[in-house]
């Protein structure tokens, strides 16, 4: 939800389209500078969740940090800017900080592995989180980006070895990286990858969103429930499968009204989410 206007407008948003739960940024994702959070606007955010019966808050940091990569000056300022936005979740009382892993450029897939983990070990140990969690988000696997791969998760968590790590499992970016869930044997597969590899127990959070592109293609691209290549079929056995359905779920699709109904799309989507989880 947008931040504009305030934080705790976010959460009233969120209320108004009929979320339970919500996402925000704690700061301008497009830029590295912010302004310090005021006492004021702390208790603000803090009693809009309360209001509103808003649980689970978790935030998206920045699309410009990047853990992975070999430039030291981007490396350093990388973790300067998560080290900021994650304490400014823990004055927040945000529970979760979701962050790409990031993409390795011209470096390997092993350096830039190496680079997360210790970025992130250096952001814990400045921190010392109390409430918020860092989540690494699986990827679609564009370019050079790590995390698509569920090993790559697994390594990481074992890597950075820290109780304040989790995961954020985003379904279009699974979809893209090749993990078919749609049947009941891709879906029973890919929890097996992710028990495999110690990811399953790690995951806090779900973005859930349909995908644009086909099965496998490493593009990331959001379509609204139901209407994408993952379909109403396959959205709804993720969303009721065991492993995922007492998890906090949370869109990201585009915003917007459909133009043949004139209604809100975060309305359709949530609606949609909720009747596939209740269908029997």
């Amino acid at each position: 939800m947008s931040i504009a206007g305030g934080m705790h407008l976010a959460v009233e948003r969120g209320r108004e389209v009929g979320c339970d739960v919500i996402q925000v940024f704690v700061k301008n994702n497009n830029q590295w500078k912010c302004k310090p959070l005021t006492e004021q606007d702390c208790e603000l955010f803090k009693d809009a969740l309360k209001h509103n019966n808003i649980s689970n808050p978790i935030a998206h940091a920045s699309y410009l940090i990047n853990l992975a990569t070999p430039d030291d000056g981007l490396w350093h300022k990388s973790i300067d800017a998560l080290v900021i936005e994650w304490k400014r979740c823990e004055l927040l009382g945000i529970e979760g900080l979701v962050v790409h892993p990031g993409a390795h450029t011209d470096s390997t897939p092993q350096a830039g592995l190496e680079r997360i983990a210790a970025a992130s070990q250096q952001c814990i140990q400045q921190v010392k989180p109390k409430k918020c969690n860092l989540l690494l988000e699986n990827t679609a696997g564009q370019g050079t980006c790590l995390g698509w791969q569920f090993s790559e998760l697994g390594w990481l968590i074992r890597e950075i070895s820290s109780p304040h790590l989790g995961v954020c499992l985003d379904t279009c970016h699974a979809f893209a990286a090749g993990y078919d869930f749609r049947s009941a044997s891709g879906l029973k597969a890919m929890l097996t990858e992710l028990e495999k590899h110690e990811v399953s127990q790690r995951i806090h959070a779900i973005h859930i969103n349909d995908s644009k592109r086909e099965c496998g293609s490493r593009v990331d691209r959001h379509e609204h429930i139901g209407l994408g290549a993952i379909g109403e079929d396959g959205m709804k056995r993720f969303i009721r499968s065991a492993m995922f359905r007492k998890l906090p779920m949370y869109l990201e699709t585009a915003k917007g009204t459909d133009e043949s109904s004139g209604e809100d799309w975060d309305k359709i989507n949530l609606a949609t989410l909720r009747r596939l989880a209740s269908v029997k």
